[in-house]
Order: C-alpha cells, then sequence, then structure tokens
C-alpha cells in the first residue's frame, strides 16, 4: 500500500483543519476512488461529460457547498470546497474543472452581488444539482484583456437585449444557466461593462464551436453565440456597470479552486509515480533506490506540500473576511506550475512507460497545463501579484 499525502486530523494539516474537513476529506476520496476514477479514462478518451458524476455530487450535497443552507447548499467554507475540488482532481481533472466552474463561476457571483429573490429562484436549483451553472466572460478577441469584450447588453424597455460570442466557456453545453458579461455603455472602459443571468434554453442563444483540447477533455469547452437574447430586465447581476469588478471578485475565489484542481493533479502523479518507482526493478533493484528518483520524488512531494499550504492559507483568509486576492493568486501560480513539474517528473519516472495511455501520467500532463491557463495565466497572476506588492 503506497502511502499517500492526503490531509489527516493528525497530520501536519491538523493546524488548519477541523474534523469536519477530514471527514469531507475522507467521504469524497472514498467516492472518487469508487466511482470517477474507473472511468477517468475513458471520459477523458471519449471526451464525454459524465452526467451520471454530477447526479451524485447533488445527491451528495456537494454541488452547493460553500451556498449558505438557506438557499439550499450546505453552508460550509472555502476551505472544504478546496479539499472537494482537489480530491475531484485527483480522480479526474474533467470533472474537477466542471465541478470548479459551477461552484465558483456558475453559482457564487449570484450569491455574492444577486438580488434576494435571485438567490431564491436560481441558488435552490444549482446548489441541488437540478441545474448546472456556468459563466461566460472570454471571447475571441479579449482574454486577458477581459475589458476589450465586445459582447452588447441594450434596455429595451422591460428587457435586456444581448449579442455577442464568447469562447472557451466551461459546462455550458449541459448549464441550465450562463453568467454573461457585456458592454452595457460604450467608450468608458470597464466601468461599462454589467453582468446578467441567462438561461440557455432563451431564443438567440446557442452553441458554437466546440472545442478539441488538449486534456480535460470530460469537461466541455465552447462557444456561445449570443443573437438577440432577451431577457427580463430583472435578470441584470448586481449593479449596472459594475460587472467587471464583480468578476474580478469572482476569479480570486475561483482561483483557488483552480489551484485546488492542480493540486489534486499533482497528488495523482506523485502517487502513481511513487508507486511505480517501488515496484519497478532496474539493475536488481526497484528504481527508488537510485538517488536521482530519490531526489525527483522528494521535490515533487516538497512542492506539493508547498502548495496545499498556499492554498489553504488562502481559503483561511478568504473564510475570515480578510484580504486574499494575492494570497489566492499566489497559490494558483505555485500550485500549477508545480502540477506541470510534478507531471513531468512523472512521466520521467515511468519511462517509456509514461509516454503510453496504458499509464495515466500522460493524462495527468496534459490535464495539469490548462491551470496555467484558465482563470488568469501564470503571467497574469504574476502580474496582479506584483500590483499587490506596490509595483
Amino acid at each position: 500500500m503506497v502511502q499517500t499525502m492526503a490531509p489527516a486530523a493528525d497530520s501536519i494539516y491538523g493546524f488548519m483543519l477541523t474534523e469536519e474537513h477530514t471527514m469531507l476529506q475522507k467521504m469524497v476520496r472514498d467516492f472518487a476512488d469508487k466511482e470517477i476514477v474507473p472511468k477517468a479514462a475513458d471520459v477523458d478518451e471519449t471526451c464525454r461529460f459524465p452526467v451520471e458524476t454530477f447526479q451524485k455530487l447533488g445527491e451528495m450535497e456537494l454541488l452547493g457547498l460553500p451556498i449558505p443552507t438557506q438557499y439550499g447548499g450546505a453552508g460550509a467554507d472555502t476551505l472544504s470546497q478546496a479539499i472537494v475540488t482537489e480530491e475531484l482532481g485527483r480522480a479526474c481533472a474533467s470533472t474537477a474543472l466542471s465541478y470548479a466552474a459551477h461552484v465558483s463561476l456558475g453559482m457564487m457571483p449570484i450569491y455574492m452581488f444577486g438580488t434576494e429573490s435571485q438567490k431564491q429562484y436560481y441558488l435552490p436549483k444549482l446548489a441541488s444539482g437540478e441545474w448546472l451553472g456556468s459563466w461566460a466572460l472570454t471571447e475571441p478577441g479579449s482574454g486577458s484583456d477581459a475589458a476589450g469584450m465586445r459582447t452588447t447588453a441594450v434596455r429595451d424597455g422591460d428587457s435586456w437585449i444581448l449579442n455577442g460570442r464568447k469562447t472557451f466557456i466551461t459546462n455550458v453545453t449541459h448549464a441550465k444557466t450562463t453568467i454573461v458579461l457585456a458592454i452595457t455603455e460604450k467608450g468608458i472602459g470597464s466601468k461599462g461593462i454589467s453582468a446578467f443571468i441567462v438561461e440557455t434554453d432563451t431564443p438567440g442563444f446557442s452553441i458554437g464551436k466546440v472545442e478539441k483540447k488538449m486534456g480535460m477533455r470530460g469537461s466541455p469547452t465552447v462557444e456561445i453565440i449570443l443573437d438577440n437574447v432577451r431577457i427580463p430586465a430583472e435578470n441584470i447581476l448586481g449593479e449596472m456597470g459594475k460587472g467587471f469588478n464583480g468578476a474580478l471578485e469572482t476569479l480570486d475565489g475561483g482561483r483557488i479552486g483552480i489551484g485546488a484542481l492542480a493540486l489534486g493533479v499533482s497528488q495523482a502523479a506523485f502517487e502513481a509515480a511513487l508507486n511505480y518507482a517501488k515496484q519497478r526493478e532496474q539493475f536488481g533493484q526497484s528504481i527508488g533506490h537510485f538517488q536521482t528518483i530519490g531526489n525527483y520524488l522528494a521535490d515533487m512531494a516538497t512542492r506539493i506540500r508547498a502548495a496545499r499550504l498556499l492554498i489553504y492559507q488562502a481559503a483561511w483568509l478568504k473564510d475570515q473576511g480578510k484580504p486574499f486576492g494575492m494570497e489566492a493568486s499566489m497559490a494558483k501560480l505555485y500550485a500549477s506550475e508545480t502540477s506541470e513539474f510534478v507531471t513531468n517528473l512523472a512521466i520521467q519516472i515511468h519511462g517509456g512507460y509514461g509516454y503510453i495511455k496504458e499509464f495515466p501520467v500522460e493524462r495527468y500532463l496534459r490535464d495539469a497545463k490548462l491551470t496555467q491557463i484558465g482563470e488568469g495565466t501564470s503571467e497574469i497572476q504574476r502580474l496582479v501579484i506584483a500590483r499587490r506588492l506596490g509595483v
């Protein structure tokens, strides 16, 4: 049996975790090992969104984990959400990505900025898994420069009419709702951007190109086309002109989730490499006894531990109501780059076997790369950190 680095109450993480946290971690890991790991390779190979997994996650009250119980959620903290995302990422990065997008991007903005009626109507459906959520910010011509978007929303009586295109949008093929960022006043940059709740069966809303991706292939990434999509005026989310600020707040929280996802992939790759190093023999001994392989594993374990502590710190700060944006960027940056580092070494330890699909480490490397891009590239994270430092 390979010893893993899963957090436990009596482990080095005990000073940060409650008994409830460790029970949650065990419950999700057991579920993931039984229900998700066995089909992860097939989900990747066939690019299949695992609907049945999300139905079970809803039944387990995990899809509404951080939402208060009055809106149908579990009322858990951000640290709990990070633990769940890590365990899902360890089992199947595609599942974890769609989970993080649903919770952090599809639901949390409604909780943070929505009216009471919006919360009462949308959150119970999203928290239960009856509906899946998504979030639409990126456009073909505006990625990191989100303020350069072209999608528009024009007021028409008691409605808003949306036109434009969004790209690289997660979950929307199976989502009932998506939060769309659009320009409501031209010529004033980010101050003219507002957010809207759009139900995906609204006339004029359609799916365009479905991307063929390098990794996380079981989490659909698509283009959205908005052609005179008319929604009720009350579907504006938050104040008019405050959508960009809300997006930045949303991304701060979402980066903890992507960091946790990257951490889960790293953990899976490390466990696979450690197990292989103990079992694989060359020159009459297991390859783990060779100093180079031992050094690789030591570096992998150290970086994983450091990444987990950064993520836990950012989550704790958020739960305490303290500023956490810089720490979230640090956690996301370090965990995502650790994921690429660890998965690459995992393949090296496996040698030729790491390069073939019979072993999962080649999938882990493909999955890891996206964590350096989604919800702010590594370059953007460094920019955010530098600005918070006063540079």
